[in-house]
């Protein structure tokens, strides 16, 4: 049995984040993306944790499920079988402190196994003066240290993970606020990290690159700020006995280290990978300058002293050029027991480029989507499991060779993101236009 889960999204009351992030919805676009396990997100915010205490109720150790009379439907979607979605109670949270003579500004994700524990932890926070009504996300003013030692005395079975460990603005490997080493931001704490999310702009290869990282698992979420955007990229679990230990406990035994020791074998559920963004696609994977829309690979930053060739002044570096800068492996290296993964783009963005539109909301996008993914019974087993044959039945021929090259992993052209801008990955070469009678079989 195989289970994705997108362990990092976020709530209506989080800034910059849709209105339309409640229970309810994210429990119908998680059977609608086919993630059976998705963090709650957001739970030291007092409004968003009273609405998951009424509408959750405890389902295998440590998880939650919908009550079923909040449990909604879309006529749209209309599988033959679909995802039972579970919630794990997971938050990110901003630690921005001075710490050995630097500014750092690092978010982190926090999980724990239940309501209880929760209101624990942020009973504790308030004790010590932070406001946690501002933003689902809150600035907690802590250190990182500070930050794990009070989970771990709330409830032992907490759990830290870095969030988008490269992003150059807040994480635990960013260019600019961030830490050369695990140990360097945790000390002797950082026994308890066994784990990094990668973020958006970077993937596995990349991280391998890092000797230091194959102590610790690479685990992949969505970092959703709306709907359509969970399950962008996602954990896979593999195996039995769902729980909120046995995913943590996969996790811990997911390491390269760990894998390469045979310390997954015995468990009954694993990690198995993880389903990535091409990190290229990723806001931060070259350097550059927005305002000048100056886009750079590490070479040409180097050949500029990290100035913007345009207006003179600081690039930002990206995660390519930090993975860089830190690597103590050449490119190409696969460390002993590193688990496998999958680079995806989200299918209504295939559909698009099979169509040969700009925009993922039109109609036609929309007829094509609700057809494959109530076919596949979900997003993700569309992409990944659903036959050929079986994708021929609801879609045209464009629209399953694009699939075929995704799953493939067949790109005709890439268009780094840089600076905050997203990136491109074009599964059709320019010369290759769409017939143009290309048109739903619904």
């Amino acid at each position: 049995m195989r289970t994705y889960a997108d362990l990092h999204i976020h709530s209506k009351y989080a800034r910059a984040c849709s209105p339309q992030l409640t229970p309810e919805n994210i429990d119908l676009w998680g059977r609608i993306k086919g993630v059976g396990l998705i963090a709650t997100g957001d739970f030291t915010h007092p409004k968003w944790f009273e609405e998951l205490k009424e509408k959750l109720e405890p389902a295998e150790p440590g998880l939650y499920r919908l009550k079923k009379q909040y449990h909604r439907t879309d006529p749209r979607f209309k599988p033959q079988q679909e995802v039972d979605v579970r919630f794990i109670f997971g938050t990110e949270v901003a630690c921005i402190y001075k710490h050995k003579d630097a500014v750092r500004r690092v978010h982190h994700c926090l999980y724990l196994p239940s309501l209880e524990s929760v209101a624990k932890f942020n009973a504790q926070l308030i004790a010590r003066g932070r406001n946690l009504k501002a933003d689902g996300r809150p600035i907690l003013g802590l250190s990182s240290q500070d930050l794990l030692k009070i989970l771990l005395a709330v409830d032992e079975r907490g759990v830290l993970i870095p969030a988008h460990a490269w992003t150059p603005w807040f994480a635990i490997f960013g260019s600019k606020s961030g830490y050369d080493s695990i140990a360097e931001c945790f000390d002797d704490l950082s026994r308890h990290i066994f784990a990094i999310e990668t973020g958006l702009s970077s993937d596995p290869p990349m991280n391998w690159r890092l000797s230091q990282l194959d102590d610790v698992a690479l685990v992949s979420h969505s970092d959703a700020h709306s709907l359509p955007n969970l399950g962008r990229e996602v954990d896979i679990f593999a195996g039995e006995g769902l729980s909120y230990e046995a995913v943590m406990q996969a996790i811990r035994c997911g390491s390269p280290r760990a894998v390469a020791a045979g310390e997954d074998k015995k468990l009954s559920l694993k990690l198995a990978g993880t389903v990535e963004f091409f990190p290229d696609e990723g806001r931060y994977h070259y350097d550059g300058h927005r305002d000048c829309k100056v886009r750079l690979e590490p070479g040409a930053t180097a050949k500029h002293k990290g100035i913007c060739p345009t207006c003179g002044r600081e690039l930002t570096i990206g995660v390519l050029n930090r993975v860089y800068e830190l690597a103590d492996r050449v490119e190409g290296v696969r460390p002993k027991g590193a688990l496998p993964f999958v680079s995806l783009i989200e299918l209504d963005k295939v559909i698009a480029q099979a169509q040969g539109v700009k925009g993922r909301t039109t109609k036609a996008v929309e007829a094509e989507y609700w057809g494959l993914v109530s076919q596949g019974g979900g997003e993700l087993q569309t992409l990944l499991d659903t036959a050929e044959t079986d994708l021929s039945q609801v879609t045209t021929e464009r629209v399953v060779e694009a699939i075929r090259r995704l799953r493939q992993g067949l790109v005709a052209s890439i268009e780094p993101g840089y600076d905050g801008v997203y990136g491109s990955i074009n599964l059709f070469s320019a010369e290759e236009k769409p017939a143009k009678r290309q048109t739903s079989l619904f």
